[in-house]
């Protein structure tokens, strides 16, 4: 029975391999840890990611890769796009230490290891290239942010939270596996590249192809987070601890971009009409329900989830205005737009919740707006900070959320959907108030009280670099975008 197995190819899989291992490993290591800090473990886990991210670059290759009998793919767009995971959750395990530590329900090294296994689960999904492998990939990643946000055991909040998440998250996997099979229905194969192939063709049911489609990008749109599938975010954004928040706001987004793109753009482009329209609409309903409600928040976390709401229907622009037509020539510019924009929103985002970490002490969350009052007065220099990071949510010249909202309209003023960047630039401008009032409260309002902010040295040194790194992206986005641009035109 064993004749024709085919020994993989395991060099383009080699981080997801490394992790594997090594977060087994810890596993067992932490039973015998004694330190109360979980010392080791933290700096095993960062070990981890840092040596997954030597063996990605090491191993990277100019060509597209297949393996895993063609399930698993190692392009540039994956190479890019698991890097700045990486980097991403390296510097969110640095802000959450001193929270954990504060708070014994979650001062387990079970945090950290499942820390691991969503990174894992996120690497699986820009990787993969089935069906199968994707649902692989984003239960990985689901099943472990559930355990996350449970953790701490002593929070009504938080035990509320991970209920909500967990099922309304099995509710969207089943869309998204419904939606799978009927495509598989229609083509007869689960594999993304054979998709397009079969679709190419014309020999395919079209109705069951669309009502395929339709489940799909419902269960696309709950893991983005975007209306009318967003219930979940703002309350597991506010219920969760702020070190899972932190996870749940940042690294999962890059994940969710490349599932769209290789789903919508590399297997499904023959059907662009159907899904454009469908995310046009997903895409100006979060706009509207992101800034407008955002302004009612007196939590920033709150806050925070309603602004991530609106940035994912922002980026959505960027994939509808890829192809108009039938016509190409729009692609490069806007899909690297949107993948520049989710890039940028993942560094603000991070940067925003690093503040609220660092700000937060034990029996203390600084999640309430008026935490922030009189900041300046506190700490002129993480005010300073605090206010590049809101400039740069807003759009706010020259950080690099202008930049990346600025080649997001441009590609859609290109496809000639003058209308579509109208509506885009009117929620902006909405959504900049809840933005300035931020600002607002740390310069203009007394403080409620005088204490200094007293973070460990490595967290204010991060979120001070964070901070920098947006206003130097803003001024050099070039960087940036070329690379992003790169990436996609050697892998779709």
């Amino acid at each position: 029975m064993f004749d024709n197995f085919v020994v993989p190819d395991l060099l383009p899989a080699a981080p997801e391999l490394f992790l594997v291992f090594m977060a087994l490993a810890i596993l067992m290591i932490d039973l015998f840890v004694k330190d109360s800090r979980r010392t080791v473990t933290f700096a095993l886990a960062q070990l981890t990611l840092v040596g997954c991210a030597a063996i990605q670059i090491f191993t990277s290759s100019q060509e597209v890769a297949y393996t895993f009998a063609n399930m698993f793919v190692d392009d540039v767009m994956a190479d890019l796009l698991k890097l700045f995971v990486y980097m991403t959750m390296i510097v969110v395990l640095f802000y959450s230490r001193a929270y954990v530590i504060d708070r014994p329900a979650m001062n387990k090294g079970e945090y950290y290891i499942l820390a691991l296994f969503a990174t894992l689960g996120m690497m699986v999904m820009i990787s993969a290239n089935n069906f199968i492998a994707i649902y692989v990939g984003l239960e990985l990643l689901s099943l472990s942010l559930y355990a996350m946000v449970a953790m701490n055991r002593e929070s009504l909040a938080a035990t509320e939270a991970a209920m909500k998440y967990f099922i309304l998250g099995a509710l969207a996997s089943g869309l998204l596996l419904y939606g799978m099979s009927m495509i598989y229905g229609a083509t007869g194969t689960l594999e993304i590249t054979q998709i397009s192939e079969t679709l190419l063709s014309g020999e395919v049911n079209k109705t069951v192809l669309v009502f395929g489609l339709v489940f799909l990008v419902a269960g696309l749109a709950f893991k983005l987070g975007v209306v009318p599938f967003h219930m979940w975010v703002p309350d597991v954004y506010q219920g969760s601890p702020t070190a899972v928040t932190l996870i749940i706001g940042s690294a999962p987004k890059l994940a969710a971009f490349a599932i769209v793109m290789r789903l919508l753009v590399s297997g499904l482009i023959t059907l662009a009409q159907d899904w454009q329209n469908m995310l046009i609409i997903l895409s100006v309903l979060s706009m509207a329900v992101g800034n407008l409600a955002a302004i009612a928040q007196t939590n920033i976390k709150r806050m925070l989830a309603y602004s991530a709401i609106s940035h994912m229907g922002f980026m959505l622009l960027g994939v509808v205005t890829g192809l108009v037509g039938g016509d190409l020539r729009y692609a490069p510019n806007a899909y690297s737009s949107a993948m520049f924009y989710v890039v940028s929103y993942v560094l603000m985002s991070v940067a925003a919740f690093g503040m609220i970490l660092m700000m937060s002490r034990a029996g203390f969350e600084a999640d309430e707006l008026d935490d922030y009052k009189g900041l300046n007065k506190r700490s002129p220099w993480f005010a300073g900070i605090m206010l590049m990071i809101m400039f740069s949510m807003a759009g706010v010249p020259f950080f690099v959320g202008f930049f990346a909202k600025f080649s997001v309209l441009q590609a859609v003023v290109a496809s000639g959907q003058i209308w579509l960047a109208i509506v885009a630039v009117l929620f902006s401008l909405i959504g900049a108030f809840y933005y300035l009032r931020v600002v607002k409260l740390m310069y203009f309002d007394k403080p409620i009280e005088d204490t200094p902010i007293s973070a460990p040295l490595d967290v204010r040194v991060l979120v001070s670099a964070n901070g920098l790194a947006i206003a130097a992206l803003g001024l050099f986005p070039n960087v940036l975008m070329t690379i992003c641009g790169y990436s996609l035109l050697r892998s779709l």
